[in-house]
């Protein structure tokens, strides 16, 4: 075999620097043909899953690397031969994989059919809402099934999602075996980063403010048909990440970062919105220049977030760099959570709970009123090297009196 007609499968450094990553799966076994830029490897990093295409057309050799060894950029994965009439190599036998919740297993050569190969976020999909391949018009390069066809055949169809993955078993009792789940590297790199931030890095302080969200309810109302027949769900983080460009302008302090010798302002606002996805952990996709939105643009901007998080379609660039983060846990129940770990080397992050109606006294026509208002626990947690409490307070009431006061 002629090793000028191989070409190695290598890590790249675009969307890996910086990371950590471990092979998940080859969607090619060795000795199968491909294409220039089909995905060859998925990979999981500490932030999203993705694919390696490619990088030539050929047949796949020696896998060089195993399902769950630990990737660095540069590393080379395996190689494609040119020579389709070369021999069958040899691969070493690759540890299965360990996953947190189900796996839907690559389709068989038959199961694709019209739709070419399909993409693991393709196959989750799929293996999610209890469809076939065959059951999906596909609108991509030779009609392969794309993450968007899924979407819009289930909408079509009016299926609810089959849930992502079964409730945790009991715990086992003191004469049974203890499951090894291994550290995948989102959750590792999670665990690593709260520590450091927390313990070693910055100095945590959190401040609680009430907001009352009526006037953003009464817009809500009037506003949320429009919206849903252009396709966009309008919900209420729409209007939170709205007021914290208010809140970032009246205080720019909480868009920067911490240096040895100086506080470095953010000039665009990129603010992270903490999702939860089932099966993965916790990921924070970055909503680009929200100070060049209008609330429209922010709720389709989160709409599509949102959706590729839970396709697994996210991209190492939509969970990059971003200046400022929000943790809206109040949508699982949470009331008041502090604080909570700053997504280093960002300055501050924004807390909101739980909605609920509470009773609150008012002043009205010179009186002292009780009367029953929808209201949340609004927290922020700062780096006490670049904030006092006064700068923290001045954002929190800019943030409540955008929210109080909200006209459109």
């Amino acid at each position: 075999m002629n090793a000028a007609a191989n070409v190695d499968i290598v890590v790249p450094s675009e969307s890996f620097e910086g990371t950590r990553a471990r092979l998940l799966r080859w969607l090619k076994a060795p000795g199968q043909p491909v294409t220039l830029g089909e995905p060859l490897v998925e990979v999981e990093t500490d932030k999203v899953t993705v694919e390696i295409p490619a990088p030539a057309a050929g047949v796949l050799g020696a896998a060089l690397k195993n399902v769950d060894d630990e990737l660095n950029v540069g590393d080379v994965l395996g190689q494609i031969r040119a020579d389709a009439s070369a021999a069958q190599p040899v691969v070493a036998a690759a540890a299965p994989a360990r996953a947190r919740g189900p796996v839907a297993a690559p389709s068989a050569p038959g199961d694709a059919g019209a739709s070419g190969n399909l993409s693991p976020a393709v196959r989750r999909l799929l293996a999610q809402h209890g469809l076939a391949a065959s059951d999906v018009a596909g609108t991509g390069t030779g009609a392969r099934v794309s993450v968007d066809d899924v979407l819009r055949h289930v909408e079509e169809r009016g299926r609810a999602p089959a849930a992502t993955s079964a409730r945790p078993e009991a715990l086992p009792d003191a004469n049974s075996a203890v499951e090894r789940v291994p550290h995948s590297p989102t959750r590792r790199r999670t665990a690593e980063r709260m520590v450091e931030s927390l313990l070693r890095s910055a100095p945590h302080v959190t401040t609680v403010f009430e907001a009352d969200l009526t006037a953003v309810l009464v817009h809500r109302a009037s506003k949320r048909a429009e919206y849903a027949a252009a396709g966009i769900p309008l919900t209420l983080t729409a209007y939170f990440v709205a007021a914290t460009v208010a809140a970032l302008r009246a205080v720019p302090e909480a868009n920067a970062r911490w240096t040895a010798d100086a506080v470095e302002l953010f000039g665009q606002f990129d603010i992270g919105v903490a999702t939860a996805v089932e099966g993965r952990g916790l990921v924070v996709p970055i909503v680009r220049d929200v100070a060049a939105l209008d609330l429209k643009g922010i709720a389709t901007r989160l709409n599509d977030l949102a959706t590729r998080a839970r396709a697994g379609a996210l991209t190492p660039a939509d969970v990059r760099g971003g200046t400022f983060t929000i943790s809206n846990h109040g949508v699982s129940g949470s009331l008041l959570a502090a604080p909570i770990i700053i997504n280093q080397p960002q300055s501050a992050i924004l807390g909101i709970g739980k909605l609920e109606k509470r009773a609150v006294v008012l002043e009205q026509g010179g009186e002292d009123v009780i009367v029953v208002r929808p209201r949340c626990y609004v927290t922020l947690t700062l780096d006490h090297r670049v904030m006092d409490g006064l700068e923290a307070n001045r954002f929190l009431s800019a943030w409540v009196a955008a929210i109080d006061g909200w006209s459109g």
